[in-house]
């Protein structure tokens, strides 16, 4: 509760259940003063960010507005939904979303950012049904996304693009079929393993970092389940543990990994302890006892 409103609004709702009017008096603050005002405040005469829609990472109008939107900026604000037209306005629709000059095929990672942000802030596009029905096409037999499957590069799914399609899924409340396939993707790898040889498939899926970007880790895993109320399953205790371990002495989470790249500013420093982090284990650890 000592920290920015983007956090104790989320403190309110899901730790201490104060009651709804109390919490949204608090995420009105978003928008008003902290980290939501400065970026806000850094929004481009055009309505973009670093007067770009997808690059420099992490500045540009869909990181800013990914991250605007993992605070709880109201979804109605105005100047975040002219970065959402913004958006549009810039992207090529061949089935699913590239930007204009990649000179590659629709991307399953960038379809599903496009699609999260445009349901949270409500904007509306004739083109959004067709790029769901793409995304949605997309699915592996498995039940997990990548990326680059129209590249001819791979047959398997990536944790990476799983979450981004499942968060945008989530975002919408649609199509839970698909959801509970990629969930059941994510399950059979305990939410970090080899599919192959239950070793751990990539150390940064076990370490916590936020705000994630387009990265996976075993956080942002067990936040979907937790959003999505999914049922219990036991192939989520590794993860949980894992979670479990990583809490400190005075009894907070750290941020232990950044991803490299241009930022506005830094909420928090690497390898101490983090309000965000803490702020999810919690509740994440809280909904899986309660399950």
């Amino acid at each position: 509760m000592e920290g920015d409103p983007a956090i104790r609004w989320q403190v309110m709702r899901d730790l201490l259940g104060r009651a709804p009017s109390t919490v949204a008096r608090e995420r009105a603050k978003v928008a008003k003063s902290g980290w939501g005002r400065r970026l806000l405040d850094l929004q481009d005469p055009e309505g973009t960010w670093a007067q770009g829609i997808y690059g420099p990472k992490w500045q540009s109008t869909t990181y800013t507005l990914l991250q605007l939107w993992r605070m709880g900026l109201p979804g109605t604000n105005r100047a975040a939904r002219r970065g959402v037209a913004r958006m549009w306005d810039w992207v090529v629709v061949d089935g699913g979303v590239n930007g204009p000059t990649s000179g590659s095929p629709p991307d399953v990672c960038i379809s599903a950012f496009w699609l999260t942000l445009s349901s949270y802030f409500g904007h509306e596009d004739d083109r959004i049904p067709g790029v769901v029905d793409w995304v949605l096409d997309a699915q592996m037999d498995a039940g997990g996304w990548n990326c680059v499957f129209n590249r001819g590069r791979t047959n398997h799914g990536s944790f990476h693009t799983t979450i981004q399609v499942l968060e945008a899924l989530a975002e919408m409340g649609q199509h839970q079929e698909a959801a509970g396939r990629a969930r059941e993707f994510l399950l059979a790898h305990r939410l970090y393993q080899s599919h192959r040889t239950g070793e751990v498939s990539n150390k940064a899926f076990t370490m916590l970092s936020f705000p994630p970007r387009w990265h996976y880790d075993i956080l942002r895993g067990l936040e979907h389940f937790r959003l999505a109320d999914a049922p219990y399953d036991e192939r989520l205790e590794d993860a949980l543990d894992i979670v479990r371990s990583k809490q400190r002495k005075d009894g907070l989470w750290p941020l232990q990994n950044k991803h490299g790249g241009r930022i506005w500013f830094d909420m928090e420093i690497g390898r101490k302890p983090s309000r965000w982090n803490t702020l999810r284990a919690l509740r994440v650890l809280r909904w899986a006892e309660d399950g």
